[in-house]
């Protein structure tokens, strides 16, 4: 199995680590806040074992990607994923997105046009807008986002301990969940901040209305960080012709905590 551990050049020069493994049809993998590329070593395993070369960048600030001062904004992570397929010469690629790779996926697809991309996989996605507001009335309000982010500024680990429970299941083994805070705090406390506010101010809807690509969306419905009823499900009705696989239970984290599920679900969609 061929390995090509290079780096894509963003626009301002900043280089992200890639991770492109394999051969075959690819699939770009964007992972969630403060996660990095290797998150998604199970299923690139799985998907090169099946014949698929996968792609998955570290997004800036996160793993072993560059530590620039700014473009934690919304276009510029955009772009970077851009340099990315473009860089690694992808076509006819699915992206499989989950959480905060959702608002890069569908925002890629609004600034860069659908014509390397034959599907898309959103999982558990923050998509399509999560703050509240007079139009976005069934959301979350504000003042509840900024108390969030005031809590991880005082004290990261200290929110992550108290958040911890619902983003896993009560069986994810320990040494899982120690894996997820270290590579949670090792993302610079900046990056992470600058990359939530960019999450909660992603105003999608129009983005995901003119998806015409085919859409796979996996949620689970006890989903604490991004519920199904403000995301999921929004996203289902915005995007023609997508369809939604509610994974009863389940959290958060599905990439780790339903990984045989989720791939037999997006094996299935790659291959109808």
């Amino acid at each position: 199995m061929a390995s090509q551990p290079l780096y894509a050049t963003a626009s301002d020069g900043t280089k992200l680590f890639v991770q492109d493994w394999g051969s075959g049809k690819p699939v770009l993998l964007l992972a969630a806040w403060t996660f990095n590329s290797g998150v998604w070593g199970s299923q690139i395993v799985a998907l090169n074992a099946k014949g698929f070369r996968c792609v998955a960048p570290d997004r800036r600030g996160h793993g072993r990607s560059d530590l620039p001062m700014t473009g934690y904004d919304l276009d510029t992570l955009t772009d970077d994923v851009a340099a990315v397929i473009e860089q690694h010469d992808l076509h006819d690629v699915t992206i499989v997105a989950h959480s905060m790779g959702s608002i890069e996926a569908v925002n890629y697809l609004a600034r860069h046009g659908a014509g390397r991309v034959a599907r898309l996989v959103l999982v558990a996605p923050t998509t399509p807008f999560i703050v509240q507001t007079e139009d976005n009335p069934v959301a979350v309000p504000r003042a509840m986002v900024e108390a969030q982010n005031a809590a991880i500024a005082q004290d990261f680990p200290k929110w992550m301990g108290e958040n911890e429970a619902p983003f896993f299941m009560p069986d994810t083994p320990e040494a899982t969940r120690a894996w997820i805070r270290e590579m949670m705090l090792s993302v610079p406390l900046p990056v992470a901040l600058a990359c939530r506010r960019t999450i909660s101010l992603a105003d999608l809807r129009a983005a995901a209305k003119s998806i015409d690509r085919p859409t796979l969306i996996l949620h689970g419905d006890k989903d604490a960080s991004a519920p199904l009823e403000l995301t999921g499900a929004k996203t289902a009705a915005l995007i023609k012709g997508s369809k939604l696989n509610v994974y009863e239970g389940a959290p958060h984290a599905l990439p780790l905590t339903h990984s045989a599920r989720l791939m037999a679900d997006l094996l299935a969609f790659m291959d109808a």
